[in-house]
C-alpha cells in the first residue's frame, strides 16, 4: 500500500547501543493507512547490501523505547502509528563503513480483517 514510503529518505545512521553492538539504523514508516499495536506488527526483516540480517539483531525503537521483534509479540501497551517515524536498527559484526549502502526494509502484519498476512517491502540506497 505504502511501500515506497517505508524508509525515510536520508535517515541512516550508524549505531552503537549502550551494551557496544554496533550497526546501523533507518527510520521507517508503518505500511498500513491506521496505526497497529505492536504485538501486530508480525516480522520487521532487513537486509543491508544483500545481507539479511538475523531477526534477534533487529531491534525497533519508538518514543524513547526500544523492543527487541519476540518482545515486540507481547507489547500491548503501545502502537506504532500511521506517518510516525520509529527507527529500525540493524545490528552487524562489524561498524559499516561511510558510503552508500542499499537497504531493504519488509514488515509483515497482522490486520484484523485481511484473510492473509502482508508484507510490505521497500529498497532503497541510502549514504552513510
Amino acid at each position: 500500500m505504502f511501500d515506497n514510503k517505508v524508509i525515510v529518505e536520508d535517515s541512516l545512521a550508524a549505531e552503537t547501543l549502550t551494551d557496544g553492538s554496533v550497526g546501523v539504523s533507518v527510520l521507517a514508516r508503518l505500511p498500513y493507512y491506521r496505526g497497529l499495536g505492536l504485538s501486530m506488527i508480525e516480522n520487521i526483516a532487513v537486509t543491508v547490501d544483500g545481507k539479511e540480517i538475523e531477526r534477534s539483531k533487529v531491534r525497533f525503537a519508538a518514543r524513547g523505547n526500544m523492543w527487541t521483534l519476540d518482545e515486540m509479540e507481547t507489547e500491548y501497551g503501545d502502537r506504532w502509528n500511521f506517518g510516525e517515524k520509529a527507527k529500525v536498527i540493524a545490528l552487524t559484526d562489524e561498524p559499516v563503513q561511510s558510503g552508500e549502502h542499499e537497504i531493504s526494509v519488509a514488515i509483515t502484519m497482522r490486520v484484523s480483517y485481511l484473510p492473509f498476512v502482508p508484507t510490505t517491502r521497500d529498497v532503497k540506497t541510502l549514504s552513510l
